[in-house]
């Protein structure tokens, strides 16, 4: 009875840990390899060992590492979904489905990653298309929580998660006033003039600038009790939250979309001196030069979405990466955030292919959704290209993984090869062998 609890005690252990769990040394070859950060190696060579990378190139010495023939085939280092709700939605009409809010307007201390479903239907299905790993939002309100990365494979949400937290979600107060007449709202008695709208819309702004300036003076009062050994000091967990936003050392991604708002949000960052990154952006290309400036990067959303003013040009958004790349703003690619965005994270590799077709480089594109990701969310030294001494998290297709004609055919996260079975293969498998009949 001991021996078998022992024995059932290890394999749970060995089971808590999928991404070393199965991890080869093993040299990759024949495929043309894209590095990201450097040169392309057609055909190209890459030694894994204990999970990372140990070397690149056109050939590399891999002594008895086993050997991975992708003859024909190219490699990728993975996918980043940044700003995402993959994980956090299943069905978005089922609410029982739904985690991405907390009750409130004002929750730093909120941590996205720990609401993580494992055993999303979703989660396989974007990790077939390429994407190893994903940046789920906590959404719902002003200040919404922190976000975490995770890696699209694991038994739990501890073991799926990478790093955390990366960032401080806000979500700007709308600037956009309602100008239908009274008499042709539906429900008169929700009907505001302009006058208080923009009352409520400066009392909006008012309170989020409190916040910070509430957080400021706890860092502030924490410091001076610190600096006085046998203070009492109480923390609070909402400031301490805060904490990292306020030195610097992690970001606030800003989610704003018209240019109103995302001017208003570069003013209030340069006034109390916190470092953004900009998230939506529906605008951003408007304001692209001061963005450039400011050195704030755009996890850009709206590629596929329909033009906001009857003045736009139809390819407004198809163009905006490439008006941003131009100016000097890095950009990264996303989905958006929603239920509905969440079933299509699979497609975050034809968000930057559109770009691509409207001007962007490929090199920035592709960097879209690998390198600049990773950079943004504080993981460029593990994640986001091919270089010795990164994870080995890569992605194999039969073509360039922007195009939507190529296929994943193998990938590994860590080390360890991943399974790409997900619920579209077993309905085409199970409708491919349906009875067929009689003619």
């Amino acid at each position: 009875m001991e021996t078998n609890g022992l024995r059932l005690m290890a394999l749970l252990v060995c089971g808590a840990f999928p991404l070393t769990a199965g991890a080869e040394t093993l040299l990759l070859r024949g495929a043309t390899v894209h590095t990201v950060s450097g040169p392309v190696y057609s055909p190209g060579q890459v030694l894994i060992e204990e999970g990372r990378i140990i070397a690149v190139g056109e050939t590399v010495e891999a002594g008895d590492a086993g050997v991975v023939d992708l003859e024909g085939l190219h490699l990728f280092p993975g996918m980043i979904a940044a700003g995402t709700s993959l994980g956090l939605v299943e069905i978005n009409a089922v609410r029982a489905t739904r985690d991405t809010s907390e009750v409130g307007e004002y929750t730093p201390d909120v941590r996205s990653w720990v609401a993580v479903n494992p055993d999303s239907e979703l989660i396989p299905v974007a990790r077939a298309n390429g994407i190893t790993h994903a940046q789920p939002v906590p959404q719902g309100g002003i200040v919404t929580g922190q976000s975490g990365v995770i890696a699209l494979d694991g038994w739990t949400f501890e073991d799926m998660t990478i790093l955390n937290p990366v960032a401080l979600h806000v979500f700007w107060p709308g600037m956009a006033l309602n100008t239908t007449p009274k008499e042709e709202y539906r429900d008169r008695s929700r009907w505001k003039s302009l006058e208080d709208q923009a009352k409520e819309r400066r009392k909006r702004l008012e309170e989020l600038k409190d916040f910070f300036a509430e957080a400021r003076a706890y860092e502030k009062a924490k410091r001076a009790a610190e600096a006085r050994p046998g203070t009492e000091f109480k923390e609070v967990p909402a400031w301490e939250a805060v904490l990292p936003y306020g030195s610097g050392d992690l970001p606030l991604m800003v989610h704003a979309d018209d240019r109103r708002e995302i001017e208003a949000a570069l003013d209030w960052a340069e006034e109390v001196e916190y470092r953004i990154v900009l998230a939506g952006g529906r605008d951003a290309w408007r304001v692209a030069d001061r963005l450039a400036k400011a050195e704030v990067p755009v996890v850009f959303e709206h590629v596929f979405t329909q033009p906001a003013r009857a003045t736009d040009p139809y390819d407004a958004h198809f163009k905006a990466p490439r008006i941003l790349q131009q100016a000097g703003v890095k950009v990264a690619f996303s989905n958006g955030l929603g239920g509905m965005a969440a079933s299509k994270t699979r497609n975050l590799p034809y968000e930057a292919a559109q770009a691509m077709a409207f001007g962007l480089p490929r090199e920035e594109a592709l960097k879209g959704v690998t390198l600049y990701p990773a950079e943004i969310l504080g993981l460029a030294a593990r994640l986001g290209s091919i270089e010795p001494g990164k994870e080995a998290s890569l992605v194999v297709a039969d073509g360039d993984i922007l195009d939507l004609r190529s296929r994943v055919t193998r990938m590994w996260i860590a080390g360890r090869e991943v399974n790409l079975e997900n619920r579209h293969t077993r309905l085409y498998e199970k409708y491919k062998a349906r009875p067929q009949p009689e003619l």
